[in-house]
């Protein structure tokens, strides 16, 4: 049974309670000056019966650490025409690598009922893969700091500074000798906008916000599509409010999520972080034309409507790619990429 929610969070109703008592002392005077009429009080429209609202609360000083975890098993069909599956057995055509990062955030300007700013702060960010020892770009951002603004919603209105530190990260992702030409080594830049772009997409996506969620409602949004290759491809994403459950720490909205192929990505959305012409090493040097064919997968997310924050979430998806090579080669192989991506807020 879901509890009726005429709920906001305790900072949003002293907020609003301080604009009622204006708004009402404004109508009283009014009233006294025009009719002489005693003062009464102004209308309000609460939240229908089974409604919640779902937005992000940030109190001053308070920093929230949260654990990001990105990995992915990649594997190629050189020849996805055969029934045989000896191609997917090729060792060398099979790779696997991991992110794990902590990012930590701290309001530095809270607004409830505008635009809030918040400093988020790496604090470590450690990269495994099976081919390839070197130093992956992204391991350079421990200490690195980026602002943005976000509203009540969630939806992040200044991406800009992230973006100047993507694309700084991304000069790191090439080899210092540049004579032959500029090569880019394998690099989970994608995985860490990922991350960060879409970390309140759940919530700033629903349509209507102000009016509220119920329990079996669903509303859809895209999330990115990381990868060991240089692309930039999205995916659909369905969101339902599975259920509402009572903990100590606070009601847990559970928001359920599926994936399917996109056929297109939004504009506003995180750049590649790289410019100029360059060839990238490894497996993927030479293939080119990625397209998505299919793309499945699901997830769950535990949002706390009480303290508004998100505490974790978990995310599965199986994507098969095509591909081409380059060269006039006459082969048309298949990649197929197995992705987690997690999150777990750190007490």
């Amino acid at each position: 049974m879901v509890r009726q929610a005429n709920y906001l969070p305790k900072r949003m109703t002293r907020f609003t309670e301080q604009r009622r008592r204006a708004a009402l002392q404004v109508v009283t005077v009014v009233l006294i000056i025009i009719v002489g009429c005693e003062p009464q009080a102004p209308e309000t429209k609460p939240l229908l019966e089974g409604k919640e609202l779902l937005t992000v609360d940030f109190q001053d000083g308070r920093t929230l650490r949260y654990k990001f975890t990105s990995s992915r098993d990649a594997s190629i069909d050189w020849d996805p025409t055969k029934k045989s599956s000896q191609s997917r057995k090729d060792p060398t055509s099979q790779y696997t690598e991991s992110l794990e990062m902590v990012v930590a955030y701290t309001p530095i300007e809270v607004d409830p009922y505008g635009l809030t700013t918040i400093k988020a702060t790496c604090e470590s960010a450690k990269v495994r893969r099976s081919k390839g020892a070197q130093k992956d770009a992204v391991e350079t951002l421990p200490g690195k700091t980026f602002t943005f603004t976000v509203g009540p919603t969630g939806r992040i209105e200044d991406y800009s500074r992230l973006e100047e530190l993507m694309m700084e990260t991304g000069e790191n992702a090439f080899r210092p000798n540049a004579r032959r030409g500029r090569v880019k080594e394998p690099d989970m830049i994608g995985d860490f906008a990922a991350s960060q772009w879409f970390l309140w997409d759940s919530v700033s996506s629903v349509e209507n916000a102000s009016e509220g969620v119920s329990v079996g409602q669903s509303w859809k949004s895209k999330l990115s599509v990381p990868g060991p290759m240089v692309m930039k491809k999205a995916r659909n994403v369905t969101y339902t409010l599975a259920e509402i459950r009572q903990t100590e720490k606070g009601r847990l909205a559970v928001i359920s999520s599926t994936y399917s192929k996109a056929d297109s990505v939004p504009d506003r959305w995180p750049p590649l972080p790289y410019s100029g012409r360059f060839q990238m090493s490894g497996t993927f040097g030479f293939l080119s034309s990625y397209n998505i064919i299919e793309l499945q997968g699901q997830g769950e997310e535990l949002f706390n409507i009480d303290a508004g924050r998100i505490e974790q979430y978990n995310q599965q998806y199986k994507a098969v790619f095509s591909a081409s090579i380059p060269m006039g080669i006459d082969a048309s192989p298949q990649i197929i990429i197995n992705q987690n991506l997690k999150m777990q807020i750190l007490e």
